[in-house]
């Protein structure tokens, strides 16, 4: 997450701004995942993958807020060491983020407000455009305006499963991944006015990083129905609970509390 002093011309630097919207970004994963843990819905009890995939996401965006504090403080120096090993951790997230998936789906435990198929793609999917976000500001680094528009649109994403933690998901299908992804859209939005209130003009990099956030939702609504989307469902499901469990049928709802993760 290394940056460049100078600013672009006709933008400035506007680090508060992203210090800011950092903090409330990290807050809503925080408080998602609190109330998860509040309602009985996530458990300690939970296997080691869970854990460290908690840890890991944890620590991506708590790196992400100190990242900007370095910034507002001017240690950029320091911010540029430590952004080489936020590129190492977006790329074990992106890993470890389809692992937990693709055992999700072996073990038929899909949240049941989504379609077991559309659950595989969508959080495949959304991983992926976030490495490939972060993998765009690393290659514009020396480029600030790029580099942390594009950083801030991958920590969007994110954000995601947080608000699928904060919406009513059940009171939301067959809605509900549109509602997830329209939560997560209002970060680049708020930067997008941003720019229009302080500059008069947008930068470039929101209109690149709501495009590829918007394509990754349009391939998640038709790739699982698919004959390659079901293919994969069934390729990776197969000799697995999951192949028991239809991959375009709405789950019924658990008898008891719904444990995700596993």
């Amino acid at each position: 997450m290394a940056t460049q002093a100078t600013p672009q011309p006709g933008y400035g630097r506007d680090d508060r701004f992203f210090l800011t919207m950092a903090i409330a970004m990290a807050l809503t994963i925080v408080a998602g995942f609190s109330l998860q843990l509040a309602a009985g819905r996530s458990s300690f009890a939970s296997p080691p993958l869970v854990h460290l995939h908690a840890i890991t996401f944890f620590g991506f965006v708590t790196l992400y807020v100190v990242q900007n504090v370095l910034v507002t403080r001017g240690s950029i120096a320091l911010h540029r060491r430590l952004g080489w090993i936020g590129a190492i951790w977006a790329s074990a997230m992106v890993v470890i983020g389809i692992t937990i998936t693709a055992n999700m789906t072996r073990n038929g435990t899909t949240p049941f407000f989504f379609l077991p198929a559309y659950f595989l793609v969508m959080n495949s999917l959304s991983i992926l455009c976030f490495g490939g976000l972060v993998a765009a500001a690393i290659l514009l680094r020396r480029r600030t305006e790029w580099h942390r528009r594009l950083l801030l649109c991958a920590v969007a994403v994110l954000t995601g499963p947080a608000f699928g933690r904060l919406l009513p998901m059940p009171l939301l299908i067959p809605y509900a991944g549109w509602w997830v992804f329209a939560a997560a859209m209002t970060w680049p939005l708020i930067g997008i006015f941003a720019d229009l209130r302080r500059r008069g003009a947008v930068h470039p990099a929101w209109g690149w990083s709501v495009a590829a956030l918007v394509a990754t939702q349009l391939l998640t609504v038709s790739l699982p129905a698919t004959p390659l989307g079901l293919a994969i469902y069934g390729a990776l499901t197969a000799g697995h609970p999951g192949a028991e469990v239809p991959p375009l049928e709405f789950p019924p709802p658990p008898a008891g509390p719904l444990i995700t993760g596993r």
